[in-house]
């Protein structure tokens, strides 16, 4: 396999279906959602849908049902992205190479393009009931919106962005378990949603969502492990926001209690075991399941050395 033509491939598609679910922007709320589908369109690997999409064609899926959840997943990315810049938040004035959402249409706006991708999101989620052609197909959809919510929630994103907000509210220093609690939540946790939603959509038992929930946890880790370091080594123009924000913010990572070199070792060991779990799903010999398969554990393998 061609790996990078194939991520390109796939990126386009995960793209075309985007941009076919972002609501038109007319109307007297014409700003909100201009400022919604300025946060979307900014860029962006768009590394969720397509995890989404490998994930379901591994497991036998096929057809237009995965797409609606595809971009479902990716309005709820950039909402979390759109208020984590908020001066409230993080204060960032720049993502991905451009203003950040607030710089650009103000914190309130701002704050309401974040509350419209979030429910736009459940919206589009539900369009997939028209690609449903069972009562099978209808019910997968069901268990997959309750792992969406729920990852996207209290219990997930939303749960480990407040331990964060309130550690640095509070100036606390985090003990090394909250951080991984907060890295298991705040990153991982839409990983997980991506792989197992598309797990389920395509029918995937029980077990197969676990394995692929608990790759996605490793690979979030992981993830979350190498923007801390890319915060420390990159530069701006690679990693698209202000370098070094973790530090002025006084943001206490895993680097803090690692060092360096320990946080590359942990990163690799999280994205080695990510790899094994999902080279270890049994999928049908050759045709789009065994692609799937291939490229999504070349994926997870391409992420340890990134520097975007």
């Amino acid at each position: 396999m061609d790996f990078e033509a194939e991520l390109k491939k796939r990126t386009e598609r995960a793209e075309n279906i985007i941009k076919n679910y972002l609501p038109e922007i007319a109307g007297p709320q014409a700003t909100v959602i201009e400022a919604m589908d300025y946060s979307v369109g900014a860029g962006g690997k768009r590394l969720r849908p397509v995890i989404m999409m490998a994930a379901y064609e591994m497991c036998g899926g096929e057809g237009e049902l995965v797409e609606p959840f595809c971009a479902a997943i990716e309005m709820i990315h950039n909402y979390s992205l759109v208020h984590d810049d908020l001066p409230e938040m993080d204060n960032d004035m720049i993502r991905r190479g451009i203003p950040s959402t607030h710089a650009k249409y103000g914190p309130g706006m701002a704050v309401l393009a974040g509350d419209g991708l979030l429910n736009s999101a459940f919206e589009t989620a539900l369009k997939s009931t028209a690609f449903a052609g069972s009562a099978d197909d209808n019910a997968n959809i069901l268990k997959a919106l309750s792992v969406l919510a729920d990852r996207s929630g209290i219990y997930g994103m939303i749960g480990g962005q407040a331990v964060d907000v309130e550690a640095e509210e509070k100036n606390l220093e985090l003990p090394e378990e909250d951080i991984l609690f907060v890295y298991e939540n705040k990153t991982s946790a839409l990983l997980q949603a991506s792989m197992v939603c598309g797990a389920l959509l395509a029918g995937a038992d029980g077990k197969t969502a676990d394995v692929f929930s608990e790759a996605a946890r490793c690979l979030g880790v992981a993830f979350q492990i190498q923007d801390d370091i890319l915060d420390v080594t990159g530069t701006t123009e690679e990693i698209g926001k202000p370098a070094g924000s973790d530090e002025r913010n006084g943001k206490k990572t895993y680097l803090a209690y690692l060092g360096m070199e320990g946080a590359e070792a942990e990163q690799r060991r999280l994205s080695a075991q990510a790899h094994d779990l999902v080279a270890g799903i049994s999928v049908a010999d050759g045709g789009e399941a065994a692609e799937a398969k291939e490229f999504l554990t070349e994926l997870i393998d391409a992420l340890v050395d990134r520097r975007k």
